[in-house]
C-alpha cells in the first residue's frame, strides 16, 4: 500500500475531481510512461538512450538510408527491449479509465505498443509504431513480429518477401515527418478537449510538445505527471513529480470508485 503524504493525497483528489467533471479528457504520453515496464527513456542523464548514442548519428533517416546496418545495430537492443515489455499499472490505468468512458483519446510519443497492449482503443501514435513494418520498394506493410523477432535472435536485417528490399520499421526517425493524418487527428483532439493529462513527457519536441498548449489556450484543464519540469507546469493546475505507476492507478482509483 502506498503512502501519499497529505499534500499528493490533496493533489490527487483534485485531479480525480477534474477528471471526473471533464466532458472530453484526453491524455499525453511520453518515454518516463514506459520506463517502469524496462523501456529506457531518451533523455534522462546516464541511462536514457541519448546519453549514450548521437541521435542524428544512429537514428536518422539518412543513416537508414546510407548506413542500415549501423541503424539496425542500434535499433537490435531496443527492440527487442520493447518486444519483451509489458504494461505497468499506468497503462493499465488508462485503459480502465477509457472503459469506462472517462478518457476520451490517449495520443502518444511512444512506439512500444504497451497502451495496445494494455487495451486502450483510441491511440494515436504521433511518432509511428512498431507494430508494423514497410518496405522501402513496394511499400507492401507487414506485421512486425514476423520480421522483428528473427532479426533480433540473429541481427539478420529484415527484407521484403516480395520484392526483397529492406523493410523499415514505421516508427519516425529524425528528419522524417510525423504521419500527416495522425497529427491532424491528435491537433483535433487537442483543440476540443475540455482537459489533458500529460505523463511522462518533458515536451520538448515539437510539434508534439505544442498540443498541450493549444488546449490550455482554449481553456482545458491541465494535468503533469512528469519527474522533472516542462515548459507548462506554470499553467497547469496540478503537478505530479512522482512516480508515475504510482500516481497514475490512485487518481484512477479516485474517478473510478467516487
Amino acid at each position: 500500500m502506498n503512502t501519499f503524504s497529505s499534500e499528493t493525497l490533496d493533489a490527487i483528489e483534485y485531479a480525480g475531481e477534474l477528471i471526473a467533471k471533464a466532458h472530453h479528457a484526453i491524455v499525453l504520453t511520453g518515454a518516463g510512461l514506459s520506463t517502469p515496464s524496462g523501456i529506457p527513456d531518451f533523455r534522462s542523464e546516464g541511462t536514457g538512450l541519448w546519453s549514450h548514442d548521437e541521435p542524428l548519428e544512429v537514428a536518422s533517416l539518412i543513416t537508414f538510408r546510407t548506413r542500415p546496418e549501423l541503424f539496425f545495430k542500434w535499433f537490435r537492443p531496443l527492440v527487442s527491449q520493447i518486444f519483451s515489455a509489458q504494461p505497468n499499472a499506468a497503462h493499465l490505468a488508462l485503459a480502465q479509465l477509457e472503459e469506462r468512458g472517462r478518457l476520451h483519446a490517449i495520443l502518444t510519443q511512444n512506439i512500444d505498443m504497451l497502451h495496445h497492449k494494455s487495451g486502450s482503443k483510441r491511440v494515436f501514435e504521433l511518432h509511428g509504431t512498431l507494430r508494423t513494418l514497410s518496405c522501402t520498394q513496394c511499400y507492401r506493410k507487414y506485421a512486425s513480429e514476423v520480421y522483428l523477432e528473427p532479426f533480433i535472435e540473429t541481427g539478420v536485417l529484415p527484407h521484403c518477401p516480395d520484392c526483397h528490399a529492406l523493410l523499415k520499421p514505421d516508427v519516425i526517425l529524425f528528419g522524417e515527418q510525423l504521419p500527416q493524418q495522425v497529427l491532424t487527428d491528435a491537433q483535433r483532439e487537442a483543440r476540443t478537449c475540455d482537459l489533458v493529462m500529460v505523463i511522462g513527457s518533458s515536451l520538448e519536441v515539437l510539434p508534439v510538445a505544442g498540443l498541450p498548449m493549444q488546449a490550455v489556450d482554449r481553456g482545458a484543464h491541465l494535468i503533469i505527471v512528469n519527474n522533472s519540469p516542462t515548459y507548462l507546469n506554470v499553467r497547469a493546475d496540478v503537478v505530479f513529480p512522482q512516480e508515475i505507476s504510482i500516481i497514475i492507478p490512485a487518481i484512477a482509483e479516485r474517478v473510478l470508485h467516487d
